[in-house]
């Protein structure tokens, strides 16, 4: 075998494979291939914010229970009309969207939140 073919084999599985798998576990996570395909929904109080990329992060207090809440990233916020002071610790918000596929695992991808009565859809073109 030529050898530099052979050098471009052992390159391949020694640095390619390993970062093609790292990818893969990265866009699963980031979309929806973790979660449920069941519509649920939860109202709860935000105890904690982390905004920003790849998405936003809420922690909401849900009748006692804490449940982390995936909304969007932030140019996705603001499509929906979100702005960062609207999710303040102690303000009350519906999300509804799928949670995780893991039993017991208080995690959940928003598609739309309600707050002040008023609804923000992060993903418009998706049926819910």
């Amino acid at each position: 075998m030529n050898p530099f073919l052979h050098r471009v084999r052992w390159f391949m599985l020694l640095f390619m494979v390993p970062l093609l798998s790292i990818a893969l576990q990265a866009q699963a996570h980031h979309g929806w291939a973790w979660a449920s395909d069941e519509e649920f929904e939860l109202t709860g109080v935000i105890v904690a914010v982390r905004l920003g990329n790849p998405h936003g992060e809420i922690t909401l207090d849900v009748k006692g229970e804490r449940w982390v809440v995936e909304v969007g990233q932030p140019w996705r916020n603001e499509r929906a009309g979100l702005t960062d002071d609207m999710f303040a610790v102690g303000r009350s918000v519906t999300v509804h969207g799928h949670r995780s596929a893991r039993p017991g695992e208080r995690l959940m991808k928003a598609e739309w939140l309600t707050i002040d009565g008023k609804r923000h859809d992060l993903y418009p073109d998706r049926r819910s």
